[in-house]
């Protein structure tokens, strides 16, 4: 607790600090111009920060059709096992009758890694409805539970209704919060390997005899029914859907120089979703880069020496690695303006960098504590377990002190008696000498005296 109280205590200077040490926003600063597009509504959302690099209705209410099993798949392999055993109902096999499908029977069986290929890659709706019932334990539940991780998400356009997409007045999104949903699902290996998957076979079950071949429908990742025009050599998946009132939708994930986008086109008219889609592309990847926070922020290391916290290895917070930034090609990093906050969510994580250009939020990063010892200040004794050589503290008693200069005192005094006593030694010897031959003369004539009287 300690240690978390100095930390943001630390974190507030920093705060406090920032707007003195910030590069000023320059005048320049631009967003550029997106192209003009078919379709009624779309979004491109850069993956690793979720900056919108290109909108247009991006908020508008939408029918979704089989995009929605973007959703369904990311809770599946969220709540489930590859391995697990899925089983057909009645229900699946015939509530979803009138739309994409790989002609399941009632009680057929197959694993949960299957039913996700054939969801993903022939848009099967029976699938779908079968990872619900399975997932959520039964169907109604698994609904809750799209809305529920929807709301997690923070989407604000949405309604689930059904796990497949099939025309419903109660099922809508738009754009914005299906690239939400896809951000999210994009996180999860085992999703982004199915949808990158442009072939799979479902191998024999208790009711086929047979393999059952499956393809990817999107034609920007696999060469549908022959069809190669589309392909995009950056896609990474995606997923298309259709419905008449729905009209084609379309989600797609590209990655290129390190950048993951993310486009989601709705109420279009076919083949103008993939066209629209490659010129978004191609826009966002021409106009826009990103950048690691932590291998270029400097406004705590160049003005402020003492505050090399980000640079140094032994500093006990540092910035996450994986966190960036994306700005427009004529843009620098330093064009950011960075904000940090406190975050109390997470032990590990203190604050957050955020950085703006253009009035938009374009990314940041996580302060986190590094796990380096802190050591104590120097007026108190140290623990052991800081590693840090201890401290002797000399205490001060006047009655010594006094004692001590008397003893030098003396001690002078001495010495300049020995020095007086050996510098005259030979006069004091010669009065000693002289003082003894007038003593021994005295008794001489002292004797003769005596000598003298008797005599007499």
């Amino acid at each position: 607790m300690k240690n978390r109280k100095r930390w943001r205590i630390l974190l507030l200077g920093m705060m406090c600090l920032l707007p003195a040490h910030a590069l000023p926003v320059q005048a320049e600063e631009y967003w550029p111009e997106g192209p003009q597009i078919e379709g009624e509504t779309a979004i491109v959302m850069e993956a690793s920060t979720g900056t919108v690099l290109y909108e247009k209705n991006s908020h508008e209410h939408s029918y979704p059709a089989s995009i929605t099993k973007i959703m369904t798949s990311l809770l599946a392999v969220e709540n489930s096992n590859l391995d697990e055993e899925v089983a057909f109902s009645q229900d699946a096999v015939y509530k979803t009758e009138g739309g994409s499908g790989i002609s399941r029977d009632i009680d057929e069986v197959m694993t949960m890694r299957e039913c996700l290929y054939g969801l993903m890659l022939e848009s099967a709706n029976e699938c779908g409805y079968a990872i619900a019932e399975h997932t959520g334990g039964d169907y109604e539940n698994f609904i809750k539970m799209m809305n529920s991780k929807a709301k997690e998400l923070g989407c604000k356009d949405t309604h689930f209704n059904n796990p497949h997409g099939l025309p419903d007045e109660d099922h809508w999104t738009s754009p914005y919060d299906m690239a939400l949903i896809s951000k999210e699902a994009l996180q999860n290996d085992i999703f982004r390997m199915i949808v990158n998957t442009r072939r799979y076979t479902i191998p024999p079950t208790n009711k086929h005899s047979e393999e059952t071949y499956l393809s990817n429908h999107h034609k920007m990742l696999n060469n549908y029914k022959g069809d190669e025009q589309y392909l995009y050599d950056y896609c990474i998946g995606g997923k298309t859907g259709y419905t008449s009132v729905a009209g084609s939708t379309l989600a797609t994930f590209a990655e290129k120089d390190g950048m993951t986008l993310i486009c989601v086109v709705m109420k279009e008219t076919s083949p103008n979703h993939y066209n629209d889609t490659r010129t978004l592309f191609d826009y966002c990847f021409e106009n826009f880069q990103l950048w690691n926070v932590s291998e270029n922020e400097k406004n705590y290391a160049e003005e402020t020496p003492e505050m090399k916290i980000f640079e140094n290895e032994d500093s006990f917070i540092g910035l996450d690695t994986e966190g960036c930034v994306v700005l427009p090609v004529a843009a620098d990093f330093e064009d950011a303006v960075p904000e940090i906050t406190e975050s109390k969510d997470d032990s590990q994580v203190i604050g957050k960098i955020e950085y703006t250009y253009a009035g938009r939020k374009v990314g940041g990063t996580d302060i986190k504590t590094t796990g380096a010892k802190v050591s104590e200040f120097e007026f108190r004794k140290n623990t052991m377990e800081t590693k840090v050589p201890e401290k002797k503290v000399i205490r001060i008693n006047i009655k010594y002190v006094i004692i001590g200069i008397a003893s030098v005192i003396l001690l002078i005094g001495l010495g300049f008696g020995i020095y007086h006593l050996a510098d005259n030694f030979y006069l004091i010897r010669y009065k000693f000498e002289c003082r003894k031959q007038q003593k021994h003369k005295f008794k001489e004539i002292k004797s003769r005296r005596s000598w003298r009287r008797n005599r007499r």
